[in-house]
């Protein structure tokens, strides 16, 4: 009687020359041999039936079934039949104890150590399963992204796409018939690769320019608040460093920005926090103080995508700037720097009687340091940790990547309270 277990193996394109030895006996003592076309064609010198796979995989399944402990099968796959092959389908309908899987090298490996570059962190999809449009997102924010490519969206339209949408601070690479005699290895500029030809047989790798921001997307109508972070233009390396959706939304509710307020946002870094509030004040108007100076472009850059008008950019160090601003009811400090003392005590002197004073810290160091100086200010100080994770889908499966821990912390300015400094 056969054996009831179902061996999945993993093919090269240099075919049974590239497998182990377990592998090859694997396929010469069995009796039905099944997978695509393609792969089927790799492993040419075997006696057992073949079965092609199309794209019917329900039919595939069934014939498992039937001939489970009658035939000795394995299924053919390339690559790692893990890595966005058939092994994960066929193990959820027939479950795991049914299979053993011998793996070969990916496709999406080989393409990373040709060109020498590491993937551990890189972004990747498969464009048979999942639409470019569908992708864009990520792609518009990663460092690195592997593609495996589809006769639809192949490496000239993916290039020709980027480009049409202001994606174009990616080098490009294209990894063609890899492990086979004919491999090719082609870099160049999307503008480049969008006119040339490549073998069916590639992987795409899209590595991002140094110092290159991110691109906005474009969007026909953007949200009072709470926007995706990347909607703001931001700068690089600095991207990570901006005021996360949710944890901006929460803040904006905890300034209790009002349809006529004046709003501070210190340290406003892309300006997400301030164009936020500017869009919720409409009546009002906003003041971002930032001082770096790419930073201050990039909020006005920011500013005009959003078409926001009631926002003023200011470049400069606070308290500093402070000087000839009008008394804000709401005070956002997006960065406290080494002086939070200072710092903190003019922010909260300048307060409108009545006012919100909201700080965001990161680190443990900071919120010691800003906790202490506003329980100097203020008889109540309110604390938030925000703690996220935001679903994406890797590798067909939906993860969640958890997001920087954040802390905010929030005062009021009652009616005749006056800011009591350090030396108090």
């Amino acid at each position: 009687m056969a054996e009831a277990r179902i061996y999945i193996i993993g093919v090269g394109s240099d075919g049974v020359a590239g497998l182990t030895a377990r592998a090859r006996e694997l396929l010469t003592a069995a009796e039905l041999v099944l997978g695509s076309e393609q792969t089927l064609g790799l492993v040419p010198e075997l006696k057992a039936q073949r079965l092609p796979i199309g794209a019917d995989f329900q039919e595939v399944v069934h014939t498992l079934e039937t001939n489970l402990g009658k035939k000795r099968m394995v299924v053919v796959a390339g690559g790692d039949p893990l890595f966005y092959g058939v092994a994960r389908y066929l193990c959820d309908r027939l479950g795991k104890d049914r299979f053993e899987v011998i793996p070969h090298v990916s496709t999406m490996q080989l393409a990373f150590a040709r060109i020498k570059e590491s993937w551990e962190e890189a972004y990747l999809t498969n464009l048979a399963t999942h639409s470019l449009e569908s992708v864009l997102d990520r792609i518009r924010t990663a460092e690195v992204v592997g593609l495996f490519t589809s006769e639809e969206d192949d490496p000239p339209r993916i290039a020709q796409q980027l480009s049409a949408r202001g994606l174009d601070y990616f080098r490009a690479y294209v990894c063609e018939n890899l492990g086979g005699p004919d491999q090719r290895v082609t870099q160049g500029e999307l503008a480049e690769i969008a006119e040339m030809e490549f073998s069916p047989l590639n992987v795409m790798i899209l590595k991002r320019k140094p110092g290159r921001p991110d691109q906005q997307r474009p969007a026909t109508r953007f949200r009072r608040f709470g926007n995706p972070d990347d909607l703001f233009a931001q700068s690089r390396p600095k991207s990570g460093l901006i005021t996360q959706a949710e944890v901006r939304a929460i803040a904006l509710a905890q300034l209790d920005v009002q349809p006529a307020s004046v709003v501070w946002d210190i340290g406003a870094g892309s300006g997400s926090v301030a164009i936020e509030a500017a869009q919720l004040a409409h009546l009002g108007m906003v003041y971002a103080i930032e001082q770096d100076a790419a930073d201050y472009h990039l909020i006005r850059a920011n500013a005009d995508t959003f078409g926001v008008r009631n926002l003023t950019a200011i470049h400069g160090t606070a308290p500093a700037v402070f000087q000839g601003l009008p008394a804000p009811d709401a005070i956002f400090v997006g960065g406290t720097g080494r002086e939070v003392g200072r710092l903190l005590e003019a922010a909260f002197g300048a307060l409108r009687p009545g006012g919100r004073l909201v700080i965001n810290v990161a680190t443990l160091e900071q919120l010691g340091a800003t906790y202490a100086t506003l329980k100097r200010l203020a008889e109540h100080v309110e604390a938030l940790l925000v703690n996220l994770a935001r679903g994406t889908e890797q590798l067909e499966t939906l993860r969640f990547e958890a997001v920087n821990p954040t802390f905010l912390l929030a005062v009021s300015k009652a009616n005749g309270s006056r800011a009591r400094t350090s030396e108090k």
